[in-house]
């Protein structure tokens, strides 16, 4: 097992730990603001974790063939029954965070039962033969291992679920699962899929909003999980946690106020802003000032300049 203590920058951990809390004061969260972002990210993740393993639709694609069960010209059905059956999937790992059902193989396996169905006969089943992952360096372990190994994985979550003396950081415990998961590639196929299902699975347990990846990280996403594979969990650990960070963020930008999402060419506006939108773009990628990036443009907020003014400000 990794040192988890030094496996996340502190900072982040830090921010996410009082956003957490914020976000925690607030609860039970209004309804109606939640059930607006809960379907944005049920779309964005589906349509980003899907173009991540190369499906073709688009966003909007995406959004006509969910919301309006539209079938787009020129593309598979295979590309649409991804498209369903994810969205599907996410619905289903939403109701077993509400029901508290534990995370355990029926669970898993009924997960990429909906992701797979109807693409593969193998549909909720873990695989009996082995496999080669094309460009890996790494090869999944002989199939007769993986309900053993599956089994200590399991055993692990809800240990960390359970048990409050033994509990690691819930986003470190994530990105472990999400790595081990796919290290371990249980099924044939949809290995990837189920792995930001059942890490979503596991943060909505914890009380975290569920994340996306995105499919314009897809090659730092397969980069970090080859770190990984050779022993460094750090990259892939500190990937997961600034996606909480910033689906908190999203999250806490319901309440507007201090926590108001506002695009940088309009924050560098502000007579409290001693920055221009360039330097304010410049220290977002860097990641020193708290940001989103949304389609092309990044936002962040009022609280975000303020902390940041305090901490870098001469």
């Amino acid at each position: 097992m990794h040192d988890t203590d030094t496996l996340i920058r502190s900072d982040l951990l830090e921010r996410i730990r009082h956003k957490k809390e914020r976000l925690d004061a607030h609860r039970p969260l209004p309804e109606s603001a939640v059930r607006k972002l809960r379907d944005e990210l049920r779309l964005l993740h589906t349509y980003h974790s899907n173009a991540i393993e190369g499906n073709t639709l688009t966003l909007q694609e995406t959004k006509l063939v969910l919301e309006e069960g539209i079938t787009i010209g020129g593309k598979s059905l295979r590309e649409h029954l991804e498209a369903t059956n994810l969205a599907e999937a996410y619905d289903l790992i939403e109701s077993i965070a509400k029901e508290k059902r534990e995370i355990d193989h029926t669970t898993i396996q009924q997960i990429h039962e909906v992701v797979v169905r109807g693409i593969r006969v193998d549909a909720g089943k873990y695989r009996v033969h082995n496999v080669r992952i094309t460009g890996a360096t790494k090869t999944p372990p002989d199939f007769s291992k993986v309900t053993r190994m599956m089994d200590d994985l399991i055993a692990f979550l809800n240990l960390n679920l359970q048990d409050k003396e033994k509990k690691k950081h819930p986003v470190k415990t994530a990105a472990f699962m999400h790595h081990k998961l796919v290290e371990i590639h249980p099924f044939t196929d949809g290995n990837g899929r189920v792995a930001r299902l059942l890490t979503n699975l596991f943060l909505v347990k914890e009380g975290y909003p569920p994340i996306v990846l995105r499919k314009e990280e897809r090659g730092k996403y397969y980069r970090f999980l080859r770190l990984a594979d050779e022993g460094n969990l750090k990259p892939f650990a500190n990937f997961i946690a600034k996606s909480v960070d910033e689906s908190l963020t999203l999250y806490l930008a319901i309440f507007g106020g201090a926590d108001e999402l506002i695009a940088l060419a309009e924050l560098a506006k502000l007579k409290e802003c001693p920055y221009s939108q360039e330097y304010l773009a410049l220290r977002a990628r860097q990641g020193l000032l708290d940001a989103v990036k949304i389609g092309r443009r990044w936002f962040s907020t009022r609280r975000a300049l303020e902390d940041y003014i305090s901490e870098h400000a001469k």
